[in-house]
């Protein structure tokens, strides 16, 4: 093997020590990347670097879309956006067989792109639509299942905090 894969290894080797050692796993990944690089172009660069590269990263502008994606989610939340999506969903696909379910995974999906949370957009549509679920005969563990599943479209659907996050830290 050659060197760079040989060290590629011993860091993810031992950034699992680490995690294993209840070290956080952001901690460990960056205390490897810091080894790594520091083996590869010396311990004065790679110090050099953490130090730059710690405060350069929170200090950008892109992000400060997050707390805007969140304000702008309370604000649709507050007007009652959830419930307006879902009864959209609902009016499209709620004649059909198991329509309840697919108008809250469709809310889901458009209350995601306005947030940007899996989180928040759970939360609000297990208020919206499950009630409503439960009282047509749906099953509770199915209905928590598609209210849980279609939360996870926030995470998903760009603006995702999360996605902001990468294409920051990603970013040359």
């Amino acid at each position: 093997m050659s060197g760079g894969v040989t060290l590629t290894l011993w860091g993810l080797a031992g950034t699992f020590v680490l995690i294993a050692l209840h070290v956080p796993v952001g901690v460990a990944m960056g205390i490897a990347g810091v080894v790594g690089f520091g083996v590869l172009a010396g311990f004065g660069p790679a110090l050099a670097m953490l130090a730059s590269e710690t405060s350069n990263n929170p200090a950008s502008l892109d992000l400060a879309t997050i707390p805007l994606f969140v304000l702008m989610g309370s604000f649709a939340s507050m007007a009652g956006l959830s419930e307006d999506l879902y009864r959209l969903a609902y009016a499209v696909v709620g004649h059909r067989r198991g329509g309840l379910a697919m108008a809250t995974v469709g809310g889901c999906a458009g209350f995601g792109a306005v947030c940007g949370s899996s989180v928040a957009t759970a939360a609000t549509f297990g208020k919206a639509s499950l009630p409503s679920m439960l009282t047509r005969g749906y099953a509770p563990g199915f209905a928590a299942g598609t209210v849980a599943s279609g939360g996870t479209l926030g995470i998903l659907i760009p603006p995702s905090s999360i996605m902001v996050i990468y294409a920051v830290l990603s970013r040359n």
